[in-house]
């Protein structure tokens, strides 16, 4: 199996994690434990698997005082303020909202990879991110919409969050090509856990843990392992592995997989519409992940 396949499964499973995240979290929050309690839970429970990751297999060590403050930059841009922001968004507006919002996350890693690392936007790159776009909100939009001054505040969070979270993206490449994606990955969650130490405090003393029953326990063990574990060390991995804009425009699956699950279960049903929205998702991710023809030449 080629380099480029295990990228695309990778960045699929991601998507495939986190389009099942969404529906998962909800049994947890806020009944049993409320969102920045969750999140401490999540990133405290990344960092010990994380650690212990390392010690066995990596044993690698950071050097120097420059690198250790672009961790911190990556702590504060990709798990602190995006988690953050994003689940004290989705409180405020709504679902489809969020989803929407999202979904312009792979236009922000497009736009820094083109004016900071300098990634070539070839043209079908640049079609193949307004065919995302133009799928992913056909997709989402329904007649539940609503953009108004009820949820502004949580819209504006979940944009801020979809900005931050390309941000991140860029300014973790370049300690990704000097150190393994799980030595990054460590670092980052150790200090973005710091972080958000003051924000789920709080929350934390107000679960009842005995009341907590085993299905939500199952639900918690697979936002910890999943949702956050086994997400960014993948995409630390395919970003190391890919360039920028590949792995934001995998963004644009998680609607057409939340689809596939929802059907799957019972809780929607698939149209054509439907079918033919997320097809042109797939031509879009399919795009953005060609190679320029400036590299191929080079093979």
């Amino acid at each position: 199996m080629g380099k480029s396949t295990k990228v695309h499964l990778a960045l699929f499973l991601v998507a495939l994690i986190y389009a099942a995240t969404f529906s998962i979290a909800k049994e947890v929050m806020p009944h049993y434990i409320k969102p920045m309690g969750l999140i401490t839970i999540r990133v405290w429970g990344a960092v010990s698997l994380l650690w212990v990751t390392h010690a066995l297999f990596i044993k690698e060590s950071i050097h120097g005082k420059k690198d250790f403050l672009m961790l911190l930059k990556c702590a504060v841009f990709g798990v602190a303020a995006n988690m953050l922001l994003f689940f004290k968004g989705l409180a405020i507006t709504t679902p489809i909202n969020a989803a929407i919002l999202m979904v312009t996350t792979p236009l922000f890693v497009a736009f820094f990879s083109f004016f900071i690392l300098n990634e070539k936007a070839t043209k079908l790159k640049i079609i193949g991110l307004c065919f995302g776009v133009i799928g992913a909100v056909l997709l989402l939009v329904g007649p539940s919409l609503s953009f108004n001054s009820s949820t502004l505040w949580g819209d504006l969070m979940v944009m801020s969050n979809a900005i931050i979270y390309a941000y991140y993206l860029i300014i973790a490449k370049p300690l990704l090509h000097k150190y393994t994606p799980i030595t990054v990955i460590k670092w980052t969650f150790f200090f973005g856990g710091l972080l958000v130490i003051p924000f789920g405090f709080s929350d934390l003393n107000e679960v009842q843990w005995n009341l907590i029953p085993n299905t939500i326990w199952s639900a918690i063990l697979f936002l910890i392992v999943g949702a956050t574990y086994i997400t960014y060390v993948l995409n630390a991995w395919a970003l190391r592995n890919a360039n920028s804009t590949l792995v934001g425009a995998y963004i644009y699956l998680q609607p057409v997989l939340a689809t596939i699950i929802a059907v799957a279960i019972g809780k929607d049903t698939l149209t054509i519409p439907k079918a033919l929205f997320s097809l042109l998702i797939f031509i879009g991710v399919y795009l953005v992940g060609m190679p320029s023809a400036a590299k191929t030449s080079e093979k």
